[in-house]
């Protein structure tokens, strides 16, 4: 792990601020070149996606507040900088993300499906980029491993995430990285057959969902917090959920579209 990148006099850059920076980019790139194919303006999909950071980041902290807050952390604590420094919960980014998405759509006049398509199937590789820099960070560790996969970490600035160090531990940053480049092959293969607007990006809430219920198996921050006492409902699965539940709407709602439209033609 190399959390501190470099530092210049006591300004410290953060690993984990750069590698998401260059996840984005590399999201943003992709997401060009799909709506470019879909007859979408590439210049509308940097100006959503610029929207979609802003809101997207502000959106990950807010959660990461409110299960702090939720789990009876002290405030002192949970408004400290260098838990704010924090990259948050990445499923409140996506989520608040999702409802800028929609108003930002309707302003620029743009066609909803097939814009979120685009978006929707570059997310996976900026994941996949930014889950380097969970490494690097030491943040969202696993549990105890005792595989030969297993991953120890050592450096103390760690320490502002509660990174157990000297401990083999299950590598599930990348567990949930290579989930993310799973779920990306999936999409740019299955937008070749799908057969209607809106499938891929429901495809995407649907693979994301299911990859986060199982992988929070391997998860060991559990100060995360359980909901109503249980175990194994953890504030990851709750969203994991959620995500699953919006996929569904959305395969519905553009199904049904796609539907309407067949019937009046």
């Amino acid at each position: 792990m190399h959390p501190i990148l470099f530092s210049i006099g006591s300004f410290e850059i953060g690993t984990y601020g750069v590698l998401l920076a260059l996840g984005f980019l590399a999201a943003l790139w992709l997401a060009k070149r799909l709506a470019k194919r879909d007859g979408i303006a590439p210049d509308a999909i940097t100006d959503i996606s610029l929207v979609l950071l802003i809101v997207g980041v502000l959106g990950a902290k807010i959660l990461m507040v409110i299960v702090d807050l939720f789990n009876g952390a002290p405030v002192s604590q949970v408004f400290s900088l260098s838990t704010l420094r924090a990259g948050g919960v990445v499923h409140g980014g996506i989520l608040a993300a999702t409802a800028a998405f929609f108003w930002r759509v309707r302003t620029l006049k743009l066609p909803f499906a097939k814009t979120l398509d685009s978006l929707a199937t570059a997310v996976p590789l900026g994941q996949a980029i930014g889950r380097l820099g969970c490494i690097a960070a030491g943040c969202c560790y696993g549990a105890y491993c005792d595989k030969p996969w297993a991953i120890i970490f050592h450096n103390h600035d760690a320490a502002r995430f509660g990174t157990p160090l000297e401990i083999t531990l299950h590598p599930v940053q990348i567990y949930f990285g290579l989930s993310n480049l799973i779920i990306l092959a999936i999409l740019l293969t299955f937008r070749r057959f799908k057969k209607f607007h809106g499938q891929a990006s429901a495809m995407y809430f649907i693979l994301e969902g299911f990859f986060r219920l199982v992988l929070e198996t391997w998860r060991g921050d559990i100060d995360r917090g359980f909901w109503l006492s249980l175990p194994w409902l953890s504030t990851g699965r709750i969203t994991a959920l959620v995500f699953i539940l919006i996929g569904a709407g959305i395969w519905a709602w553009a199904w049904f579209g796609e539907a309407g439209k067949r019937a009046k033609a």
